[in-house]
């Protein structure tokens, strides 16, 4: 009778891990879209490099107001709604998006897209860990992540499938009806446990902001995302326009760079569990950041060589880097150290970093922004010497000092 029970209840929650795992995909793919889809787009409305680096500036921005601010939307209309607004919302401004012709309306259609995707990942972490029992979270959480993993590596595919018979401005059209229908589904087909959400309180910050750890791993986690979502927004335009490869071409390259990612992020952990954060952090920084300056130096094979080994590397920084953030300040502050530190770091590594080399390419500079980048991220492999963790975790070397 128990074991039927526990099949009964891992099945009913099946259909919740499904919808929130299908979201949390679309979510990240309407945020990464505009990346292979930016050479199209800046032949399209005559873009600048700094004006199409901008796009990502404006989402990031939106995206960080808005999942600061989460909290305050569910705690009124619960998480529930709150997951249905951000896909609903999202999907509709996104074709609003597409309609836009000006600079102008295409950032306010961006920065609106990012403020409601930043809505759904504090939402639906709650309702899922509250559908599945904790025995289970481990599993329904690895499935959970696999969402923006599988939207990096599948997006540039769709985005290539969909502009053979359509044009960008189409694309976004279906890719915001596929989030609307989504949410739809959501809200009439799943049944889950809703409850209210909770607004962030700066005093909970307060005692973080006195730890010096706790700002070191906010720098470190930037430049970690530089690593990974700042490069890949910006390295389709990069090959099309700096070494005259062709868009599906450079889209295909972009793609298959990230196959090895997915194994290798297991792959992380067991050589964390060996090495230790720090020297895991460490390596992982150095060896990204240099290859993020051969891509920028490099032509030819020994920069398709780069680009297929950089994201495999890249990715490597968040296991040991996310176990290291649990580690700073008491097991209270853990999560107010999280909702923190990422806002900031998808806005510095998925905002500036983007704009800052799409100003570098508008001065003729594109290649430079990939070393300076590089340079940023190299320079990052001194600061895990600083940080100084709360506690030891099992089968971790004695990291403290």
């Amino acid at each position: 009778m128990k074991n039927q029970q526990t099949s009964h209840d891992l099945t009913s929650a099946y259909l919740p891990l499904f919808f929130l795992t299908a979201i949390f995909f679309m979510n990240f793919t309407i945020r990464i879209s505009i990346s292979p889809l930016m050479p199209t787009i800046l032949t399209d409305m005559d873009l600048t490099g700094d004006q199409a680096g901008s796009f990502f500036l404006f989402s990031a921005t939106g995206y960080c107001i808005a999942v600061f601010f989460s909290g305050v939307v569910s705690a009124r209309i619960m998480h529930r709604n709150t997951i249905v607004l951000s896909a609903v919302g999202t999907g509709l401004v996104f074709i609003f998006t597409g309609f836009c012709h000006s600079l102008s309306g295409m950032r306010l259609g961006i920065f609106l897209a990012g403020m409601g995707a930043g809505l759904y990942l504090s939402s639906g972490i709650a309702v899922l860990t509250s559908t599945i029992s904790r025995k289970n979270w481990g599993k329904a959480l690895g499935i959970h992540e696999l969402a923006p993993n599988l939207s990096f590596l599948l997006t540039p595919m769709i985005c290539e499938m969909l502009l053979l018979w359509m044009s960008w401005r189409y694309v976004f059209f279906v890719l915001g009806g596929v989030y609307i229908l989504l949410g739809w589904s959501f809200s009439r087909f799943s049944t889950i446990r809703d409850f209210p959400g909770e607004a962030p309180k700066l005093k909970s910050f307060y005692p973080l902001a006195a730890i010096p750890s706790f700002w070191w791993m906010m720098l470190l986690f930037s430049l970690g995302v530089s690593g990974t979502l700042g490069i890949y927004s910006m390295l389709p335009l990069y090959l099309v326009n700096e070494h005259g490869i062709a868009q599906t071409q450079a889209n295909t390259f972009v793609t298959l760079s990230r196959v090895a990612t997915l194994p290798m992020t297991l792959a992380i952990g067991w050589i964390t569990d060996r090495l230790g954060l720090k020297p895991v952090i460490t390596a992982v920084l150095m060896l990204s950041g240099i290859l993020v300056i051969l891509i920028g130096i490099f032509s030819g094979r020994l920069l398709l060589a780069a680009i297929f080994c950089q994201p495999v590397v890249a990715i490597c920084f968040f296991p040991p880097a996310f176990a290291a953030l649990s580690n700073i300040g008491s097991s209270q502050t853990r999560n107010v150290a999280v909702s923190f530190t990422i806002p900031a770091a998808f806005l510095v590594g998925g905002g500036v970093i983007p704009g800052m080399i799409g100003v570098l390419s508008e001065n003729g500079y594109f290649s430079a922004g990939f070393v300076v980048t590089g340079i940023l991220i190299l320079s990052g492999a001194i600061l895990p010497g600083f940080l100084k963790f709360s506690s030891q975790e099992d089968g971790y070397p004695d990291e403290s000092g």
